[in-house]
């Protein structure tokens, strides 16, 4: 049996990764699960699939939950807290893979520990690759780690590619890559009721259950903006031959177009458990518990450019990746404060583009050659973009 630790087991990914690894036991181990303050559920976790180690975050939950370990009769169990052991529970020997789930800029440190120390990453932190880019890659190549990609669209594009692809080297048969949005809950909202959208229409998506965060970021298409940086990083492509594709069904997941004319698709139900249940198995594959396709119920699959004036924030993305350095990752900080902000109330819909935009122009992109580089100019434009949402 293979290894896995699940950093942010208690998000949409992480319940789905366990979900599809309890479905096979005798392929994984659960050495170690993560989470940041849902200490119910990381215990449930823990009854069920016995861990050698909990990590949570900060020490008062971590001590709740070895409190509640102890009083279930569950001893096996070590519960840690504090963000260093994120680190070291994604590097135990015992650990073959790595699913790296953890939402936002604090999944990176953890990530990057994985892939410098040669585990199999199944990547559905965006935001690891999105922020340090090059050298994210780089450390992949050196330790000669194994990168999966999760999210529905990378993996489709993955399941596509030619059987000798490689993270991060152009394939110089692929023409471009074809990444397919839904468009989220409002495409078809006309532009001047955008200001008066709430936090509870945002985040309630047509086709995916998702968190928060990430359902903001599909209102705003800034997932897609993000998944376009990664998909340049992953696949060695430059941002021109990626192309957003919306597809309102959400049946296929990404395309990819050959220098023969030969476009390949992945097509599957929207459901995480089919590119989880694929990273997991590869190279083989095995069941997911995902319904399979009716295509007779499909249909009919549409598809179209996206609006950039619509969708200022996957414009953006745009401009980050061809900037390059570190603007992706001023691009994503400034993304998080803004989103939080329209969450707790104090942020209008359309200004989370403004925050990011402002940001963007606000701070110089340097190098991103370095962990500390990236990291700091995460913390410039977090302030940044306080700074601005309080003078609004």
């Amino acid at each position: 049996m293979k290894g896995i630790c699940v950093l942010g087991s208690t998000g949409s990914i992480g319940v789905s990764t366990l979900d599809v690894v309890g479905r096979h036991p005798g392929s994984y181990r659960v050495v170690a699960l993560t989470a940041n303050h849902n200490v119910q559920r990381l215990l449930e976790q823990c009854l069920r699939f016995e861990p050698d180690y909990a990590v949570m975050i900060d020490e008062r939950p971590a001590a709740e939950l070895r409190e509640r370990l102890a009083r279930a009769g569950q001893n096996s169990t070590q519960v840690l807290s504090g963000k260093k052991a994120l680190e070291d529970v994604a590097v135990l020997p015992e650990v073959d893979s790595v699913m790296a789930a953890i939402v936002g800029a604090a999944g990176l440190p953890p990530t990057l520990a994985a892939a410098k120390a040669g585990k199999t990453v199944l990547l559905a932190n965006k935001e690891a690759l999105v922020m340090s880019g090059p050298l994210f890659m780089a450390e992949v190549v050196k330790s000669g780690a194994d990168l999966l990609p999760i999210d529905s669209e990378h993996n489709a594009i993955f399941q596509c590619m030619p059987a000798h692809y490689h993270a991060g080297r152009p394939a110089p048969e692929v023409r471009r890559i074809l990444l397919t949005a839904s468009g989220g809950p409002f495409l078809r909202k006309p532009l001047e009721e955008l200001y008066a959208v709430t936090p509870e229409q945002a985040v309630a998506h047509p086709n995916w259950v998702m968190g928060r965060k990430i359902s903001v970021d599909s209102a705003t298409m800034m997932n897609k903006g993000l998944e376009v940086i990664e998909a340049c990083l992953l696949f060695g492509m430059p941002p021109e031959k990626v192309q957003v594709v919306v597809h309102r069904q959400s049946v296929i997941h990404s395309m990819v177009d050959y220098v023969d004319g030969t476009v390949l698709a992945q097509m599957g139900n929207p459901d995480m458990r089919i590119p989880i249940a694929h990273a997991l198995a590869w190279p083989g594959r095995f069941d997911s518990g995902a319904e399979p396709l009716d295509l007779f119920g499909v249909r009919q699959l549409d598809f179209e450019p996206p609006d950039f004036e619509r969708f200022p924030c996957l414009r953006l993305a745009y401009e980050a990746v061809r900037g390059g350095g570190t603007e992706p990752a001023i691009l994503n900080a400034a993304n998080e404060i803004a989103v939080a902000a329209f969450l707790e109330g104090r942020l209008r819909f359309p200004a989370i583009p403004d925050t990011i935009a402002h940001c963007m122009d606000a701070i110089p992109a340097g190098a991103a050659d370095s962990i500390e580089a990236v990291l700091e100019a995460d913390r410039t434009a977090r302030a940044v973009a306080h700074d601005y949402i309080a003078r609004l």
